[in-house]
């Protein structure tokens, strides 16, 4: 079988999810971590963590975070293991904070290494940034995040040479863990501890990424987030890469490659933090993104609901993505066509060459030879749909009408050239 016959994955289980005694065991969670948490023994308990106890400036991620877990508690059809999980996160946002903060108090002259010129990648989730970001990231004159770089950003005590770095580890342990209980996850958003990842997750740390939202709804942390401004935050995500370039030797500064979907809602905010930054905007049609965002998520819900409820998935993120995206029109203009590209999906599939060329021209970048080939290694190592396709179900499963989802998008569809896939 090759990449034009790919291998067709059913997933006929996805509203009613056998249950494993694996599956089973995770949706109860570990027995020796409290739940519920309220804020400040979250805070507490990353400073019994890290034995650090200055978070640095309060930037209102202490009231975020209040407002995260008011949400999370509201959540009724999320299991222990689900609130688990997020508390887990919490913590470890909060350590992570300590840890930038003791390592910032210590080597002060972190805050001097220059952040210039970086090349943002922004789109919807499902519309190939993951792809582009990871293809790009073979220019070796850029600099990205791994996923398990990106959950911890602050090293350990030197290791000795050949040792895998522990962060690795135990982000390659948990992912791996996951991926056992929902094994066509690798067909869809495969989550590899040594692949390229979001730089969102630094956002964790003043507590304003939209990440938590995958894992729980939060409609009234949503609410939030969208009414109060996130230049704060960005800026704190600029002092996590400063920290990050001078734990790589990298003190002159170094050209960062970045990517999330919730760049595309933050684009006054980016603009304000970094001036001088090339935006790249990938765009698919909602519908589609849709399709593929409920199937994955409402097949992953299964290790952290009871019941799953799809329709109840595809109405939260229908109402999600159309926040989004009102966010981006209402937004684009903050970056002019001299720093930023529009990507649609169908031409980025048709022509991925001559696509990177256009990004490269945009952020002023020449492309020799040897990057080239780097850069078309990556694309004959990945094709499309190696994994396998996932068949999607959105009006059967989620319950979902087409023709009002169409409505609903038309002010996207008017402002970008979209094109609708199905």
């Amino acid at each position: 079988m090759n990449a034009a016959t790919p291998r067709l994955i059913h997933i006929d289980d996805m509203a009613d999810p056998v249950v494993t005694p694996e599956l089973a065991a995770w949706r109860e969670g570990p027995d020796d971590f409290p739940c519920p948490m309220t804020a400040d023994e979250v805070l507490a308990r990353a400073m019994a963590e890290t034995g650090l106890d200055d978070f640095g400036e309060d930037t209102g991620f202490r009231t975020r975070l209040g407002v995260i877990l008011d949400a999370l508690y509201e959540d009724e059809g999320l299991t222990r293991g689900g609130r688990v999980f997020v508390l887990q996160q919490a913590v470890r946002a909060m350590a992570n904070r300590l840890r930038v903060e003791d390592l910032i108090r210590r080597h002060p002259e972190i805050l001097d290494v220059p952040v210039e010129k970086p090349i943002f990648i922004a789109g919807l989730p499902r519309s190939g940034t993951t792809h582009l970001v990871n293809w790009l990231s073979r220019d070796d004159r850029l600099d990205s995040l791994t996923l398990w770089e990106s959950e911890e950003p602050v090293a350990g005590p030197p290791l000795p040479p050949g040792e895998t770095d522990p962060r690795m580890a135990r982000s390659a342990a948990y992912w791996g863990a996951f991926g056992a209980l929902v094994p066509h996850m690798t067909a869809m958003h495969e989550m590899a501890a040594n692949d390229i990842h979001e730089d969102n997750e630094l956002l964790f740390m003043d507590m304003n990424c939209y990440n938590w939202e995958f894992s729980c709804r939060l409609p009234r942390w949503t609410a939030h987030y969208l009414a109060h401004d996130r230049t704060a935050s960005y800026a704190y995500e600029r002092k996590v890469l400063q920290a990050i370039a001078w734990q790589r030797g990298r003190k002159n500064g170094v050209r960062w490659l970045l990517k999330s979907p919730q760049h595309m809602e933050n684009l006054a905010a980016i603009k304000a933090v970094f001036p001088d930054a090339t935006m790249v905007i990938t765009h698919r049609d909602p519908v589609d993104v849709l399709r593929s965002l409920t199937t994955m998520l409402g097949y992953s819900d299964r290790t952290r609901r009871d019941p799953v409820d799809p329709p109840g998935l595809a109405r939260l993120w229908t109402g999600r993505i159309e926040k989004l995206l009102r966010e981006c029109v209402a937004q684009r203009d903050a970056f002019g066509p001299e720093q930023s590209i529009d990507v649609a999906f169908h031409e980025y599939m048709a022509d991925q060459e001559g696509m990177a060329r256009r990004i490269y021209r945009l952020a002023g970048l020449d492309l020799p030879p040897e990057t080239e080939a780097r850069l078309l290694g990556y694309l004959s190592e990945n094709p499309r749909h190696a994994q396998g396709k996932v068949v999607y179900d959105l009006e059967g499963v989620f319950g979902v009408d087409i023709a009002a989802l169409r409505e609903r998008f038309a002010f996207y569809y008017e402002r970008f050239p979209v094109k609708q896939e199905n």
